[in-house]
């Protein structure tokens, strides 16, 4: 749940564009960019602006048709700190193998 509890962080207005988002990739699945970036490794980001013009990502997997979100965070950097796609992966193999 640490990405819900990050969202749920959020203000309103941030949340409803960062639901939005999901959404508009949970259900339009494959989504290319701008909206998602590929990270490697069956690892993506949705990419969303929030509403004080700073961004936000939510890195997620595809498991068996659905979409499963692994981590959250604003983006303050350029490029994608690697701590944080260090954190998705962890998760992404944790969430793996509990489901072999």
């Amino acid at each position: 749940m640490p990405v819900r509890d990050w969202i749920l962080s959020l203000s309103p207005p941030n949340r409803k564009i960062l639901g939005e988002d999901i959404k508009t990739v949970e259900f339009g699945w494959p989504v290319g960019m701008p909206t998602v970036k590929p990270m490697g490794n069956k690892l993506y980001e949705v990419r969303s602006s929030l509403s004080d013009g700073s961004d936000a990502r939510v890195l997620f997997t595809i498991y068996k048709n659905s979409m499963v979100l692994l981590h959250g965070f604003r983006k303050k950097t350029r490029k994608t700190p690697k701590r944080q796609l260090d954190l998705a992966k962890r998760r992404m193999k944790k969430f793996r193998d509990e489901r072999k």
